[in-house]
């Protein structure tokens, strides 16, 4: 006759299995040196066989450490907010913490206060922000901090220890590219002007140009979504044949709508308009033609981030600097050929 188990095991039940105390058992658990070889396989077969999950809460009194690390994001339908909080989580579970996660529609000063009161009393060690906008950084500097806090994006000259990808150098890569392939100048499609990131994309677009003699022409903005890029893209079809040959855009997903733009207003790409993106999402190979873009290394953010909040949390002698800049790289592809006017250049 089967007999179901009406509870979960207990540490005592292991330790009853595997003819050991409870303290062995504990030790085992905690990883304690002085456990002899042959009793630790005994107890870890007794683990395997009952099932037994260890009891997070009962250590957590025992030691004042829950291991629990918390995450405030907002705008997780963006690609680069959700990437940024899956590396997160999956870099915390990796060092052995689980994640407590708050996602807000908006990161203001109320909505920020409220979510680290309620990971707080949850028992989180320690919180990272996701913060892009400069509005929501600039709240969570005024904020009381009642533990360790890293912010990924920010402003460099925050006193929050934050990590984040060079955005600037980012934004050079892909102008940069786009003269030395023999356009003349790049105009740029920028996000929303409140983004931290969308201000450095600019400002790495407009120094680039400027470093090589060029005046920066007229700036665009879109709100990152395929649409408003799709309409900045009929606008910038109607600067065809008036010295427009090459765009930076500023994520992807507008760089999707303003290459559907320039296709039906007739426009080439890239043999009259190359077109270069930023994120490299998984589509954008997929393109037509596939983009060229500055990859954003998501998985090394998400370390690097865990890493600097245990540091905090720790106390350990910082072993990385607080702020942390991560370069990006430039993915070339089809979307960016020569200009056809140094084509045309070339075939006489």
């Amino acid at each position: 006759m089967t007999h179901t188990r009406l509870r979960p095991p207990t540490m005592a039940d292991v330790a009853r299995l595997a003819g050991v105390s409870h303290q062995t058992v504990s030790r085992v658990l905690g990883e304690h040196p002085n456990v002899r070889d042959e009793t630790r396989a005994r107890v870890l077969r007794a683990i395997e066989e009952m099932g037994y999950r260890r009891n997070f809460s009962a250590r957590a009194l025992a030691t004042r450490r829950t291991r629990t690390l918390g995450v405030v994001a907002s705008d997780t339908t963006l690609y680069g907010p959700a990437s940024t909080l899956f590396a997160l989580e999956e870099a915390a579970r990796a060092e052995g913490y689980l994640v407590s996660t708050v996602s807000l529609r908006e990161l203001t000063m109320e909505t920020l206060s409220e979510a680290l009161d309620h990971l707080g009393e949850g028992g989180v060690e320690g919180v990272v922000a996701i913060a892009p906008q400069r509005s929501a950084v600039d709240a969570l500097a005024e904020l009381r901090r009642p533990f360790p806090v890293v912010v990924v994006g920010g402003e460099p000259g925050m006193d929050i220890p934050r990590v984040g990808v060079d955005q600037h150098l980012g934004a050079r890569l892909a102008t940069g590219h786009l003269l030395a392939a023999g356009h003349r100048t790049v105009w740029h499609l920028a996000g929303p002007e409140d983004w931290q990131e969308a201000a450095d994309r600019a400002a790495g677009w407009r120094a680039t140009l400027e470093a090589a003699g060029v005046e920066p022409p007229m700036l665009l903005r879109g709100d990152w979504s395929p649409l408003s890029g799709y309409r900045a893209g009929q606008e910038l079809a109607g600067w065809v044949g008036r010295g427009l040959t090459a765009v930076f855009v500023a994520n992807d997903q507008m760089a999707l709508g303003v290459l559907r733009a320039l296709r039906e207003a007739g426009v080439r790409t890239p043999q009259d308009v190359a077109v270069v993106g930023f994120d490299d999402i998984p589509e954008s190979e997929f393109f037509a033609p596939p983009l060229t873009t500055v990859r954003q290394e998501f998985a090394t953010v998400g370390r690097r981030g865990i890493a600097l909040l245990l540091e905090q949390i720790e106390g350990r002698p910082a072993a990385v600097p607080p702020r942390i800049a991560i370069e990006p790289q430039l993915v070339v592809r089809a979307s960016t050929f020569p200009s056809a006017a140094q084509a045309e250049g070339a075939a006489l």
